[in-house]
């Protein structure tokens, strides 16, 4: 009698429910990446089939359930695009609307005081590059008079400062509640940067700067008040 053979198992296959979650990860991926940036088309479905290597049923559950949560749109007729890198974003900007810019102010608070004070004591010279940076172009845009320039501006040194706190966690959901911030920039200053609306932030960026915790979570919340909000 011959001997035996002892042929390789072939590997098995996962659970489709455990493809999806796969596929799901990799579409995340490429978009937290930029290889798809917000406001732009994603693959077909077929081609999505070819580059992930998953079936048509696989990748059509997945892409639905990015539709779901917000970060990608499907447009008849045009095809399927991305529209937020968070998750979280969308069901923020639902939840805090117009009416509710004091709880976003009170959530900018919780945020940003101890993003300061972080950023105090964990600061690198890059950090302090990257603030000054900011704070030169947020005084620019005032200077210029530009309001949409002067939000984003604003906006973008306050993330600077929560980088430099250097706490993924917290730089994750400050992010998620980014168009709420901006909201609340955007009404404090209305139609023109007037001079009673200004709020000087290069005391801010000196306590960091210093490695003053206390000093720099105080001058963090001192203007986050309903009647400032920048």
């Amino acid at each position: 009698m011959p001997p035996s053979v002892d042929f390789p198992s072939a590997p098995p296959v996962p659970p489709r429910g455990h493809r999806v979650r796969q596929t799901i990860e990799q579409l995340r991926a490429r978009i937290l990446g930029g290889e798809w940036p917000i406001g732009g088309r994603i693959p077909t479905e077929p081609q999505l089939v070819a580059a992930l290597g998953v079936g048509r049923n696989t990748v059509r559950e997945a892409v639905r359930a990015l539709v779901h949560a917000g970060v990608l749109e499907c447009r008849q007729g045009s095809g399927t695009y991305v529209v937020s890198t968070d998750e979280l974003a969308p069901v923020v900007a639902r939840r805090l609307g117009d009416d509710r810019m004091t709880e976003v102010i009170e959530v900018r608070r919780a945020f940003e005081v101890e993003a300061a004070r972080l950023a105090a004591l964990r600061r690198t010279p890059a950090d302090l590059a990257a603030l000054d940076g900011a704070l030169a172009e947020r005084e620019a845009t005032w200077h210029a008079g530009r309001v949409d320039a002067f939000v984003e501006a604003d906006a973008a040194l306050h993330t600077a400062v929560v980088a430099a706190a250097h706490n993924a966690m917290l730089a994750e959901l400050y992010a998620s509640v980014g168009a709420a911030l901006r909201s609340t920039v955007a009404q404090a200053m209305g139609d023109a940067l007037t001079p009673e609306r200004y709020v000087d932030h290069a005391r801010l960026v000196e306590a960091i700067r210093a490695g003053d915790p206390g000093l720099a979570a105080s001058e963090a919340g001192a203007f986050l008040e309903p009647a400032t909000g920048a």
